[in-house]
């Protein structure tokens, strides 16, 4: 288990190659949209929820036609993704349960409300779980949360931010939380699933890694120097 100087330093390795490789701009959407948005990063990187969250907009009129259509029709936003038919089921039941109690597609009350609140609501709903509501918290109620999928735990895990145990989310983001400051919480979840989805997958790929020397996993990977062959000797 890495020391907290440790960690310190590997964060801000990453936070310095966010600075040429991420745009850390907070886009704004509203509240629903968020939560949309939100299905879509689920285990995903920022591009590929980009590509979803853009075509669910331009394929269909309104969230409400998303709500009405079919979940074959909606996976082919998540084309290329983990689990697309889930996360079709998954929006078509979220905007069911919000239709269902508010007739409309609106959550902008919820910023006027305070986080806990805001989030025991947003829990009330099926479709929803701790990392769209730590998504939507750390995007638009402007709480401290950091969203925790496979993803970030996979590579938070290697780089040594967690311990190799640690399997439950809601104490890693619990963790992740005490050593992330709330100003660079948005800057660190883009980037680590940015470093998940190029780097380390379930087969990391540590000799392309930017982070390979600080991170233990990476330093376990290098690869030892290939054995010569011993050559006969003349006669």
């Amino acid at each position: 288990m890495a020391t907290t100087i440790n960690k310190q330093r590997l964060l801000n390795q990453l936070f310095s190659a966010a600075r040429k490789t991420i745009d850390s701009e907070v886009e704004p959407r509203p509240v629903l949209d968020q939560v949309i948005y939100g299905l879509c990063r689920e285990d995903a990187t920022p591009e590929q929820a980009d590509r979803a969250f853009e075509d669910l907009r331009e394929r269909f009129f309104d969230w409400n036609e998303v709500r009405v259509s079919s979940v074959r029709e909606l996976e082919e936003s998540f084309e290329g993704m983990s689990r697309p038919e889930a996360r079709a089921q998954r929006l078509v039941s979220f905007l069911q349960e919000v239709f269902e109690t508010h007739f409309s597609f609106d959550l902008q009350n919820l910023q006027k409300k305070g986080l806990k609140e805001a989030a025991k609501q947003l829990a009330r709903y099926e479709a929803l779980n701790d990392f769209v509501i730590a998504w939507v918290t750390q995007r638009s109620l402007g709480g401290h949360a950091i969203p925790v999928d496979a993803m970030t735990l996979r590579c938070a895990r290697r780089l040594g931010l967690l311990d190799d145990a640690q399997d439950d989310p809601e104490a890693a983001r619990a963790s992740l939380e005490h050593l992330i400051p709330k100003a660079k919480g948005a800057q660190f979840t883009d980037l680590i699933s940015t470093l998940a989805g190029d780097n380390c997958d379930d087969e990391p790929a540590c000799p392309t890694c930017p982070l390979a020397g600080e991170c233990p996993t990476g330093q376990d990977a290098r690869v030892a120097p290939v054995a010569t062959k011993s050559r006969p000797k003349p006669r």
